[in-house]
């Protein structure tokens, strides 16, 4: 299901997170639990995983993982702040490491200033910065989805290594 070198990536950042003693949750969006399911696809990611909530609509993002809901009103959900506010309330719920994802997969949903394939991405660890990065990936809902799975695992990997 999972292309070899996103696979290759989730163990990598598996490793990392299990070398530094973190332990890992995530928050979701447009990828809908394929980060968690490929973290999960990756035998003894239980070492490292602890949980994963997939916050597709505004209300599960604030109510799962916190996002203030007047942070929404003024950015909208595919913004830099909820992408990084995602990923730092995911964190407080008694983990090292968390990271998020929420982007317009398409056909729909677009704008001139929001196009299909946005994507914004956010890593946050315990006593250190959030991390975050926003692509506009190219393809169908699919692609689009799978590259925002590879580049979450590689800002994760990032993340962790000391």
């Amino acid at each position: 299901m999972y292309p070899p070198q996103v696979l290759g990536i989730a163990e990598q950042a598996l490793d990392a997170c299990r070398s530094a003693g973190l332990k890992l949750a995530v928050a979701e969006s447009c990828t809908g639990g394929l980060i968690g399911g490929c973290l999960t696809s990756i035998s003894g990611a239980s070492d490292v995983f602890e949980k994963g909530f997939i916050t597709y609509a505004n209300e599960a993002k604030t109510d799962l993982v916190g996002v203030p809901e007047e942070m929404l009103a003024e950015h909208g959900a595919v913004s830099e702040p909820v992408a990084r506010a995602m990923a730092e309330g995911t964190l407080q719920g008694g983990v090292d490491i968390a990271v998020s994802v929420t982007g317009i997969a398409g056909p729909g949903g677009g704008s001139d200033e929001k196009p299909v394939g946005l994507v914004h991405i956010a890593a946050a660890r315990t006593g250190a910065d959030t991390l975050h990065q926003s692509e506009v990936f190219r393809g169908d809902r699919d692609a689009v989805r799978m590259q925002a799975v590879e580049a979450v695992l590689n800002l994760l990997l990032k993340q962790a290594q000391p």
